[in-house]
C-alpha cells in the first residue's frame, strides 16, 4: 500500500531569471534555479502524492515546451491555486498553464483537509479565512517573506528560510503552530 502525502509550496517561479535578483534566491543562473527547484520537488514527493502549488508556477509562458517539460518532470498530483503571474489577462488563465495536466482545473482558492486539520489555500495571504476562528489554517504565497502572519496562516513561497525551496508537509509548515 501507497501512504500518499500532502506537499505546499508557492511562487517557484519556474523561468524567471529576474527573480533571481529581486528575491535574493542563491543561483547564478534561471537554469541553476529550474533544476535545483526540480531536484528539491522530487527528492521529497513521490509519484503518488498529491502537491498544491499556491500560484506563480512559471514565467517566460510564451515556451510552452519549456513549461510543460519542467511540469511533467516534476512528481505527484499537482494542483494549481492561480496566483498573479499565472494570467494571461485579467481573469484568463494563460493558456500554457491551461493545457497542463493538472489534477483539477486551476482555481483562485481551496480547501483541503491534512491531518484532521482544515487548510485554506490562496496565492494572497488573507486576514481572515475560512473557518479561522475553528482552528483552520491559510496557507499563501505572493509576498516572498515580506507579509507576517497572523494567527495560524503562513507564506508556503520557496523562498522562506524553512520552505527551502522545495514543497514542505503540512507538519514541517505548522511546527510551532498548533498547541
Amino acid at each position: 500500500m501507497c501512504i500518499v502525502k500532502k506537499f505546499y509550496v508557492a511562487d517557484s517561479h519556474f523561468g524567471h531569471e529576474r527573480i533571481i535578483e529581486m528575491c535574493a534566491r542563491p543561483f547564478s543562473s534561471v537554469d541553476e534555479m529550474d533544476e535545483t527547484l526540480i531536484a528539491n520537488w522530487n527528492a521529497v514527493v513521490g509519484d503518488d502524492d498529491i502537491v498544491y502549488h499556491l500560484g506563480d508556477f512559471a514565467m517566460n509562458l510564451a515556451d510552452e515546451d519549456r513549461v510543460r517539460a519542467i511540469f511533467n518532470w516534476l512528481r505527484g498530483r499537482k494542483f494549481l491555486i492561480l496566483g498573479n503571474h499565472d494570467y494571461k489577462r485579467v481573469n484568463q488563465l494563460h493558456p500554457t498553464l491551461a493545457r497542463l495536466e493538472w489534477m483539477a482545473t486551476p482555481t483562485t482558492s481551496l480547501e483541503t483537509t491534512d491531518g484532521g486539520h482544515r487548510v485554506y489555500l490562496s496565492h494572497y495571504a488573507h486576514r481572515t479565512w475560512p473557518g479561522q476562528h475553528k482552528g483552520a489554517f491559510h496557507f499563501y504565497g505572493h509576498s516572498h517573506g515580506n507579509c507576517p502572519p497572523i494567527g495560524r496562516s503562513r507564506d508556503v513561497g520557496v523562498d522562506l528560510p524553512d520552505v527551502a525551496f522545495r514543497p514542505r508537509t503540512f507538519d514541517e509548515l505548522t511546527k510551532g503552530m498548533i498547541e
